[in-house]
């Protein structure tokens, strides 16, 4: 894969092939492994590392002035918050993290997660999606998995903030644009947690970013 990487991204980069057909070109790059040495190749960087490490270095300011907001987004967040002053597994207190965080950006859970009690979600709807399978409890996902344009990969992910970074690993390996929906939690994933093109910050995000290092 490493060395047929400029082919792929010449092919990215002049074709923008669909998904189905750059995935029938190149299968081995749709799994874990190789999408994180992508990642790297594109950008130098360790994809796993540097976002879950921005995350967890983030999340306790994060958490202290989400508590702070009132009226409706106040009201949006709490039953999140409340449940991060639990004792949550690492991957269980992510999860709540970076849900929470799409609604202090403004935007919806709804257009980034596909929550269902078993595999029902009609996958051909969606562009962009992670689609996640909740246990009988409604607690920790039993299931995971990223959708583009249609097709569902990767699952057997239970840790959603690994899908998240994993996204964020296909949409550099295909140059795909990020949901008009979801452009801050797309920005805050790619310039606050994985430190790419952190210099030019929309309004919104810049005041995120002021707010985490002050």
């Amino acid at each position: 894969m490493a060395k047929t990487f400029s082919i792929r991204r010449l092919e990215v980069v002049r074709g923008s092939p669909a998904v189905a057909e750059f995935k029938e070109r190149w299968p081995a790059l749709f799994c874990e492994a190789e999408i994180k040495e992508e990642f790297r190749r594109i950008t130098t960087i360790p994809l796993e590392h540097r976002f879950l490490s921005k995350l967890d270095f983030y999340t306790p300011k994060l958490i202290a002035f989400m508590k702070t907001k009132g009226g409706c987004m106040g009201t949006k967040l709490r039953p999140l918050l409340s449940k991060l002053s639990q004792n949550l597994s690492i991957e269980a207190r992510r999860d709540a993290v970076i849900r929470a965080l799409i609604l202090y950006l403004g935007e919806k859970e709804g257009d980034l997660f596909d929550n269902c009690w078993d595999n029902c979600s009609d996958v051909t709807l969606h562009v962009i999606k992670v689609l996640v399978i909740d246990g009988a409890d409604g607690e920790d996902p039993v299931d995971a998995s990223i959708i583009l344009e249609g097709m569902e990969m990767l699952p057997g992910c239970r840790n959603i903030a690994n899908v998240c970074l994993l996204l964020m690993g296909l949409v550099y390996a295909l140059n795909l644009a990020y949901p008009k929906t979801l452009r801050y939690t797309f920005e805050v994933f790619q310039k606050r947690f994985l430190e790419l093109d952190g210099i030019k910050l929309s309004p919104k995000v810049h005041t995120l970013k002021v707010r985490l290092l002050s």
